[in-house]
Order: structure tokens, then C-alpha cells, then sequence
């Protein structure tokens, strides 16, 4: 009986995030990430530098005894580094059960967008390839570029974060 409880509440936890977009802002883009692998937001905080990482990959943060890699979005994206600031936030997100900080300029808010506002994003043959984006979610005369948390890394990255995450 408990099981199907808890398999009855796991499809209503899902359903409840389905459509739902924790939004955030880089260089004046707006981006969303799917709620379900959002844990917590932070404000920006003391990194500990890690050798041999790549340039995205900011170093580790140490979150209640637990240790987080941490990402800098705007680099992984190839931006423009910028300076942290108190509006500069960290998201904390699980992948594959492996916890991962990613900084962003700003969070803004989290908002529903229905499947039919979301249009898949232009592929290879118009010039567009960014493995990153899964989806262009509409909402009104804005636009929100909707990332895939599943390509943000590759197998080999997942690998390494998760033994960081480790250590």
C-alpha cells in the first residue's frame, strides 16, 4: 500500500512541476530551466578553486557540509565573464543525483508555459546548433530559451562533477 502511495505521490509531484520554469537572466537574455531539477537558489558565495578545471567550471562551494562544483553559466555559454555582484545567484540543480551550482546574472521568477508556447529550437540547417537549448518557451512578446539540463554536460563532465561532489 505504501508503495503505490508513494508512486501516486511521485506522479502528482510531477505533474504539479510539468510546464513549470524557474527563469533567470544571462547578459540580458532570458533562459528557463525545468523546476523538477531546481533544489535551492543561493546568493553568490566564496569559491574554492579547483586545479585543472575547465574555465566554466568555477571550483567547489561547501553547502551545509556538502560539497557543490559550481558552474559559470555565462562561460559555459561563451559570454563575456562578468563580475559578481549581490544580485548574482547560484542555482543549485540535481543531475543524475549529483548536486551542480550554476551561476547566473539574475533569477527572476518561475513561471508556467503551456506545451503549445513552446517551439522547438531552429535545427542545424538555418545555423542554429546549440546543443544546450531544448526548446523557445513563448509567453506573450517574450521569448524564453529553454535549457536541456540533460546536455549541459557531457558523460565524461557528469563523471568529474560527480566525483567533485564527492571529495
Amino acid at each position: 500500500m505504501a508503495s503505490v502511495l508513494e508512486d501516486n505521490f511521485e506522479i502528482q509531484n510531477e505533474d504539479t512541476q510539468k510546464g513549470r520554469f524557474l527563469t533567470f537572466t544571462l547578459g540580458g537574455e532570458d533562459y528557463g530551466i525545468e523546476i523538477k531539477y531546481v533544489t535551492e537558489i543561493i546568493g553568490i558565495q566564496p569559491i574554492t578553486q579547483v586545479p585543472e578545471l575547465p574555465d566554466y567550471l568555477k571550483g567547489i562551494i561547501n553547502l551545509r557540509g556538502k560539497i557543490i562544483p559550481v558552474m559559470d553559466v555565462r562561460l559555459r555559454f561563451r559570454k563575456e565573464p562578468l563580475k559578481y555582484t549581490d544580485r548574482t545567484c547560484i542555482i543549485v540543480i540535481d543531475i543524475n543525483d549529483t548536486s551542480i551550482g550554476m551561476i547566473v546574472d539574475t533569477v527572476s521568477e518561475v513561471v508556467s508555459i503551456d506545451d503549445e508556447n513552446i517551439m522547438l529550437p531552429p535545427d542545424a540547417k538555418t545555423g542554429f546548433n546549440n546543443k544546450y537549448v531544448k526548446g523557445i518557451g513563448k509567453m506573450g512578446s517574450e521569448v524564453k530559451l529553454l535549457l536541456d539540463c540533460g546536455k549541459i554536460f557531457s558523460t565524461d563532465e557528469e563523471e568529474m562533477l560527480s566525483s567533485l561532489a564527492q571529495a
